[in-house]
């Protein structure tokens, strides 16, 4: 038997750096490697949810979950560039 996971993935990965690429036009304080923490920031305060199609995962969720969803991004990425920021300011402080 041949094993094939290459198809599975987060839900979110795509959807977090599609978000965080949008983003950094209104961050052009932040570096390539902040934005990366940004995103890895957001994903890690976001639920798991693998899927091996991201369609699979839009088809079964209802309207309210999708609205769930895109709030929880929304405030996972506010958190996360807040919170990148500050330590970013914070090192540059101290030196």
């Amino acid at each position: 038997m041949v094993l094939n996971f290459e198809q599975i993935h987060n839900y979110y990965e795509r959807l977090v750096f599609e978000e965080v690429a949008r983003l950094a036009e209104s961050h052009p304080n932040f570096t390539s490697d902040m934005l990366a923490d940004v995103a890895c920031v957001a994903l890690n305060r976001l639920p798991a949810r693998y899927v091996r199609h991201d369609v699979d995962m839009m088809f079964y969720l209802t309207e309210q979950e999708r609205h769930a969803i895109e709030q929880s991004m929304e405030e996972g990425l506010a958190f996360a560039f807040t919170f990148v920021g500050e330590r970013a300011a914070r090192r540059l402080a101290l030196g």
